[in-house]
């Protein structure tokens, strides 16, 4: 039979191993309930005001290349006489091409054509009179010196279609170069002075972007011909502009 005295001892053992037991429960879910009440906080730092900026840098340069539209163009009765007539002329303007220096690769078909031509009379159904063959190359010419002669040597040797002649540079990278540094100049220049007319120090230069660039010189129209004085035809090949714009984005101080 147990005791009063064992009674009491039970009855202790079961307090302690309860008391324990909630303990451990309390040390497990505590840091749970903590970090699911714990305050937000704000990791966004405030920003001072803004700059939306734009300049541009520009630069001028002398060309040392040209591009050049030459061509022959001639009518016959049938189509096959008009392609063959226009081959052998062709073949010529070529020829005189590269007597002059131009490299073939610097020769590009640019424009081939056969079309039929008529005669209209007022009342009258159309009449065939003939066929037009066109041929056209596209010439790069890096010799400016020589630009008129070559154009006098090819129209001697048949050709008869100027349409438009362009110049560049063949490696632009400098000149934009000097554009680039001449742009971001007047952008931090003129960041600098929006700056002081509000009373603001800037802090960073948070973007920068950049467009424009080299673009060859538009073909400038030249007249169609059949013929040309026998003195060399003046080019004047001026000066490209090339242009580089920038847009900036400026923390100002709080």
């Amino acid at each position: 039979m147990p005791t009063r005295g064992d009674k009491t001892m039970k009855t202790a053992i079961r307090a302690l191993t309860l008391a324990a037991a909630l303990s451990a429960a309390t040390a497990l879910t505590a840091p749970v309930a903590l970090a699911q009440e714990a305050p937000a906080i704000a990791t966004v730092p405030a920003k001072g005001p803004l700059l939306n900026l734009s300049a541009y840098g520009e630069v001028r340069a002398a060309p040392d290349m040209a591009t050049i539209n030459l061509g022959v163009s001639v009518q016959a009765p049938t189509a096959a006489e008009a392609m063959k007539q226009n081959a052998a002329r062709m073949n010529g303007l070529i020829a005189a091409l590269k007597r002059q220096g131009v490299a073939e690769k610097d020769i590009q078909t640019s424009g081939l054509s056969l079309s039929p031509q008529y005669a209209y009379e007022q009342n009258q159904a159309p009449k065939l009179t003939g066929y037009q063959a066109n041929n056209t190359v596209t010439v790069t010419v890096f010799d400016l010196a020589r630009l008129g002669q070559t154009i006098d040597a090819t129209v001697g040797a048949g050709g008869n279609e100027i349409s438009g002649i362009s110049f560049g540079l063949r490696d632009p990278q400098a000149a934009e170069d000097a554009a680039r540094v001449q742009a971001v100049k007047r952008l931090q220049a003129k960041a600098g002075l929006y700056a002081g007319a509000v009373g603001k120090r800037i802090v960073a230069l948070k973007s920068l972007s950049e467009s424009g660039g080299y673009t060859p010189e538009p073909p400038r129209p030249l007249l169609r011909m059949a013929a040309m004085k026998a003195e060399s035809t003046p080019v004047a090949a001026g000066e490209l502009t090339l242009r580089i714009d920038v847009q900036g984005t400026y923390e100002l101080e709080p």
